[in-house]
């Protein structure tokens, strides 16, 4: 029996229902990745919101989870062999959450790890690069003389939507038919670029038909729709 107080983060956020996989998260791109995995695979979990605005993620609960402070981060109650497991990094909770339930990964080895390679660039150079550029165009950067930094992360911005739109232009998904999670793992910071860093224009978002098209497969999934509000906020 999976025994929540082992972890100290469970005594700010207790475990309503322990049995069920536990969710600690905000609806980031980063974030979402992993709500919206959840809900496309439908295990059952337990969503608690780590709250940046009063600092949970510096909580010492937080980072008795993960260190880094950093969103999301999840208890699998039944983990390998039957073993609680903790685990951070958006990334690696993808690729085991994809082990686990044998969906949303191929099964073939080579293309398995040519999907764990796309999650790879995405954690490595999508999520990077599109974070700094929202910082230097629409947060405190913004208000830097110097705007050499800004053309670089607009400039790196386009080259890799480039290369995501050249891959998607003869596959409807990032591997071909199947939708993997190499697509989970690009949903939220594609589109955060052109929602909430509106830089739709800046990067000319809609140059990348291909990339567009996919964004729009992808958004009309239920389940990523629900897992784009996971965890809801508080009002």
């Amino acid at each position: 029996m999976f025994d929540p107080s082992r972890f100290p983060i469970t005594a700010r956020w207790p475990a309503r229902h322990p049995e069920r996989l536990q969710l600690y998260s905000l609806n980031t791109p980063n974030g979402v990745k992993v709500s919206i995995m959840l809900e496309e695979t439908g295990l059952a979990y337990e969503p608690h919101l780590v709250d940046f605005a009063i600092g949970d993620q510096r909580s010492p609960e937080f980072l008795s989870l993960n260190p880094n402070g950093k969103i999301p981060a999840i208890i699998d109650p039944d983990g390998p062999c039957g073993e609680p497991l903790a685990l951070f990094e958006s990334g690696a909770i993808l690729v085991y959450l994809a082990e686990k339930t044998g969906q949303f990964v191929p099964a073939d080895s080579v293309k398995r790890w040519e999907t764990v390679q796309w999650v790879f660039f995405q954690m490595a150079a999508i999520g990077p690069m599109f974070g700094q550029l929202g910082f230097f165009h629409k947060f405190e950067g913004k208000e830097f003389e110097d705007k050499r930094p800004l053309e670089r992360y607009v400039a790196e911005t386009k080259r890799l939507l480039g290369l995501l739109d050249d891959r998607l232009a003869t596959r409807q998904w990032i591997m071909g038919d199947d939708y993997t999670i190499a697509d989970i793992a690009m949903i939220g910071p594609v589109r955060n670029l052109i929602t909430f860093y509106d830089a739709r224009d800046l990067v000319g978002f809609d140059r990348f038909v291909h990339v567009g098209r996919w964004l729009e497969r992808a958004l009309e999934r239920p389940a990523v729709q629900r897992g784009l509000m996971i965890p809801s906020r508080k009002a």
